[in-house]
């Protein structure tokens, strides 16, 4: 009776790997080979097959059968890795730095990966970090000041090019969980051009700052909880901190709304925050708030709700080892110093110090939207919540 293919497939795998164990890689190699007639698609053969080969010294054949896993499966973690270290064998270091920076971007959890895995990603790593660091200093001198010339835009977006291409960062896209306009740019940090009211803002951090501390002499007894989701929702990155003081809020307008009792405590600031384009949309913005860190809290990595608007800060108490990270960009705040940023791309923020940290945060209408697309969106939006019944005038 013939043996289904299926089974001689994986008998001659479990034999392959128990020569493999035995350190009789020749009798291992001619088993692969034998499946591999008959399954000529599946990576795990010919990655052992691969395995031998370079066991065996010889790592054309090596080469050729990595290629093979390659060609089933192009993404191939092992493959790419395992790709990496035979063209270093060869002596062909930067085509083996370009694989391994492949497989860097393809790495699986640490947690999964066994010791010897472990040691040759590290090894990669290392080989592709001397390759980037070498390319971008003969890249740099070829261009030499080219990518400084233009705007202090124009030359933002020549360099995050050139980290891009080099690879020396990630590539962040705005990823908002509810509205997404097309057209927008994806953008960090802002410009301060972009925004000629901001420096007035800037100039009134005294009198707010005064307005906080007022309310700062009953400690943080009237801020609450900035996340703060129902029972039964999944809370995924927000566990440690749902319903938590250590990311506290006292809202001075929430979902379109005054906050009365805490905007009348705080007249200079609504003031400032008048000369601000702000969204004028019923139970959805505007949005002001002072924002409290409190010691050894982490925000962590997330994403706003709609690219349609911005967020600003204006930090008014910061202490030292705080942080603040859009996308590639990382700053650091400092007191009196406003920032515009797009909070569709992911960020995160800490306060690794012994003091709490507080800034006031607002939203405003993305700069590149024309006065009709405001109109739309406001409208869509409205419409969209009376027909689910939210109550907007509450900003339920």
């Amino acid at each position: 009776m013939t043996q289904p293919a299926g089974d001689f497939v994986r008998e001659s795998h479990a034999a392959a790997l128990r020569a493999m164990g035995a350190g009789d890689f020749a009798a291992a190699r001619e088993i692969l080979h034998k499946a591999l007639r008959l399954a000529a698609d599946n990576t795990a053969l010919w990655l052992n097959l691969a395995a031998c080969c370079r066991a065996l010294s010889d790592l054309p054949g090596a080469l050729t059968a990595v290629d093979r896993a390659l060609k089933t499966d192009p993404w191939s973690f092992m493959a790419l890795l395992m790709k990496g270290s035979l063209l270093e064998r060869q002596g062909k270091v930067r085509e083996a730095a370009r694989i391994y920076g492949f497989a860097i971007a393809l790495e699986p959890p640490q947690d999964t990966l066994d010791a010897a895995t472990a040691k040759a990603l590290d090894h990669a790593r290392k080989v592709n970090g001397r390759y980037v660091e070498e390319l971008v200093d003969f890249v740099t001198a070829r261009i030499g000041p080219a990518r400084e010339r233009g705007s202090s835009a124009e030359s933002r977006r020549m360099n995050k090019f050139m980290d891009f291409t080099l690879r020396r960062a990630n590539i962040y896209r705005q990823e908002p969980s509810d509205f997404y306009y097309p057209g927008l740019p994806t953008i960090e940090f802002y410009e301060r051009e972009e925004f000629p009211w901001l420096e007035d803002l800037e100039q009134a951090t005294g009198v707010i700052r005064a307005e906080l501390l007022q309310i700062l002499r009953d400690d943080f007894r009237d801020f609450v909880p900035y996340i703060a989701h129902p029972d039964g929702v999944p809370l995924k990155q927000w566990a440690e901190l749902n319903r938590s003081r250590r990311w506290g809020a006292l809202h001075l307008s929430l979902a379109g709304s005054a906050v009365e009792e805490n905007s009348r405590r705080c007249p200079q600031t609504l003031a400032a925050l008048a000369a601000l384009p702000q969204p004028d949309m019923p139970g959805r913005s505007p949005s002001a708030l002072f924002s409290v860190l409190q010691p050894k809290t982490r925000i962590p990595p997330h994403s706003g709700v709609a690219n349609t608007r911005l967020i600003v800060h204006l930090p008014l108490i910061v202490p030292e080892r705080c942080g603040f990270r859009v996308g590639n960009e990382t700053r650091a705040w400092r007191e009196g110093e406003a920032w515009v940023f797009d909070d569709t791309i992911e960020h995160e923020a800490w306060n690794d110090s012994e003091r709490p940290r507080v800034i006031l945060i607002c939203d405003i209408w993305h700069p590149h939207l024309a006065q009709a697309e405001r109109d739309m969106i406001t409208g869509l939006v409205h419409a969209m919540d009376q027909f689910n019944g939210f109550n907007v005038e509450a900003g339920l």
